[in-house]
């Protein structure tokens, strides 16, 4: 696991900031927390110090009781200089939330608490999570500091779309939820660290297509690319990956598995071939639920008085809930449900009971801009333990944040 260093700045998203340290040390993951004065007005230094078993800084000539060491290892004989020594054993460094005011400091290379002071001497990986009102992040200045932080190797994440701190405010600018924050942090871990390094996993991407005749289908918009975003992101992470693709016509890359099928029927064989080796399945593939009864034989041709074609159809097998009965001790199995309106919260947690899984992953496909076929999308992680919100983002964040959930849950101890 990973020493985590959190830079904690002034602002209401800061109480989210409590989530994201324990999220990371129930990931097995030694934090310090580092915060701004300002931050203490929202959060006080004992939460956080109570969630990671370290003490917590603020200022800079402040003498630190486990003299710049991580819960995980024995502080030196001597007393170090505060912001070298905790920036000298951190794996990662996190600004969350980075206030617009701490990221103005950072692009212009201002060390004027031990914050700012703690970056600047960072030679680790350094990932800025922002929260602000929208119109403080649409502006120029902002936007100039983010562009200058990503030039020199900042990773900065695109902060949520949503309600605001200030009543009746709407837009970007939230906080990205903890599980895609821990989720983007060890991702710049795993890169190099492999913090999911020995786990098999299993994905399965796209959408079946069930034949009519020999020249058309009954298929759905799945275009693959949350699935192949999980798996694309869970290999970075360091774990041994196959992906069931049904019908994905999307980059592919090295060291992942790729196993093409077409109908609902491949899909089960392949994934009943690949599920009693694998750790974790993600299930994110579009099942056709329906099929024709009767294939035609070539191509139905149509005659010159007909009006009307009337095809029966019959249920294709739940693929998911079988896999999940067959479920062993120690693996995970993680379903995706694509839902339409209101009750689609409602509709997975029946689903995430019904089907026995250890998490459901929805989203609204009703929305425009994502889900099928998009870029974006926008879910919530569903367990038996509760709901975490992933805001609409790059699905390739989204994916950090499912992975996130996956590995909390294997770290508890997955439901049987």
């Amino acid at each position: 696991m990973a020493r985590i260093l959190l830079g904690v700045t002034g602002g209401i998203a800061a109480y989210k900031a409590l989530e994201l340290v324990r999220l990371a040390t129930g990931a097995g993951h030694a934090v310090r927390v580092v915060q701004t004065p300002a931050s203490l007005d929202f959060v006080g230094a004992a939460s956080f110090a109570a969630i990671t078993g370290a003490p917590v800084l603020t200022d800079e000539l402040e003498r630190d009781p486990a003299r710049g060491a991580f819960p995980d290892q024995a502080p030196p004989d001597h007393d170090p200089l505060s912001h070298l020594e905790l920036v000298a054993n951190a794996d990662v460094l996190v600004v969350a939330p980075a206030s617009a005011n701490t990221m103005a400091k950072l692009a212009a290379g201002l060390a004027d608490n031990l914050l700012t002071t703690s970056v600047l001497a960072a030679t680790c990986p350094v990932l800025v999570a922002p929260a602000m009102n929208d119109r403080m992040w649409a502006h120029a200045a902002t936007r100039a500091n983010v562009a200058l932080l990503r030039e020199r190797g900042v990773e900065v994440m695109e902060p949520g779309v949503g309600r605001l701190g200030s009543i009746g405010e709407h837009g970007a600018g939230r906080l990205p939820e903890p599980p895609a924050i821990l989720a983007a942090a060890e991702g710049l871990l795993g890169r190099g660290a492999g913090v999911l390094e020995g786990l098999r996993v299993l994905v399965t991407a796209g959408g079946t297509r069930e034949p009519l005749d020999a020249v058309r289908y009954i298929g759905n918009r799945s275009s693959g690319r949350m699935g192949f975003a999980v798996a694309h992101e869970a290999a970075a992470l360091g774990a041994d990956i196959v992906v069931i693709a049904a019908n994905v016509d999307l980059p592919r890359i090295e060291g992942v598995r790729y196993v093409d099928v077409s109908t609902a029927a491949e899909l089960q064989s392949a994934c009943e071939e690949g599920f009693g080796s694998c750790d974790v399945l993600v299930m994110a593939a579009a099942v056709v639920d329906f099929r024709p009864a009767h294939v035609h034989e070539g191509k139905m041709k149509k005659t010159g008085d007909q009006e009307d074609l009337v095809v029966r159809l019959e249920r294709t097998p739940d693929i998911l809930a079988g896999l999940a009965r067959r479920k062993r001790p120690g693996q995970t199995v993680v379903g995706f449900a694509a839902e339409h309106g209101q009750r689609a919260l409602e509709y997975g947690r029946e689903k995430l009971a019904r089907k026995g899984l250890d998490a459901i992953v929805v989203n609204d496909v009703g929305q425009a801009g994502i889900g099928f076929d998009a870029a974006d999308n926008e879910v919530t992680v569903i367990t038996a333990d509760g709901e975490r919100h992933v805001p609409r983002a790059a699905k390739a964040e989204v994916a950090r944040a499912v992975l996130a959930e996956v590995r909390r849950l294997r770290t508890a101890g997955s439901p049987a």
